[in-house]
């Protein structure tokens, strides 16, 4: 019998709050205030901010788009494309799958461990924000 124990990766918190202080700088440099959440690999909340201007709704956008991102290990823009196959459709009457581009997956070495979710600006700056922040704290995608 194979072991009944599989082990998961989850992005820790020193590099959850290092990528969050990049993705803050990322979106200063593109000049919109955000709400930025990373979660781990389960999609639970891991690192958190709101910018003192930037809109309530950012919230529940923010943390879903790093749900969405952790869910399947893809970028939530390109939900778009399989929302329009109708075997996928129904999916979107879930209520927390938001396939609004800012929400990018986390992986390290390989394996998923996180994702990112940026909203406040348009779903392009959303999504090149998160992506630098990526980069920038040394996750490879």
């Amino acid at each position: 019998m194979k072991s009944p124990i599989i082990s998961t990766a989850t992005i820790s918190l020193e590099a959850a709050q290092e990528l969050l202080a990049e993705a803050r700088r990322a979106c200063a440099a593109r000049g919109f205030a955000a709400t930025i959440a990373i979660t781990d690999a389960g999609g639970h909340l891991r690192a958190f901010e709101r910018s003192d201007s930037a809109p309530f709704l950012t919230v529940d956008v923010a943390i879903d788009k790093a749900w969405t991102a952790a869910s399947f290990g893809i970028a939530t823009h390109q939900w778009n494309q399989y929302m329009a196959e109708p075997t996928v459709a129904p999916l979107a009457h879930h209520p927390r799958l938001t396939p609004v581009g800012g929400g990018v997956p986390i992986f390290h070495e390989g394996r998923l461990v996180g994702g990112i979710g940026v909203s406040g600006g348009t779903s392009v700056q959303d999504h090149e924000a998160a992506e630098e922040a990526l980069r920038h704290a040394g996750f490879k995608q």
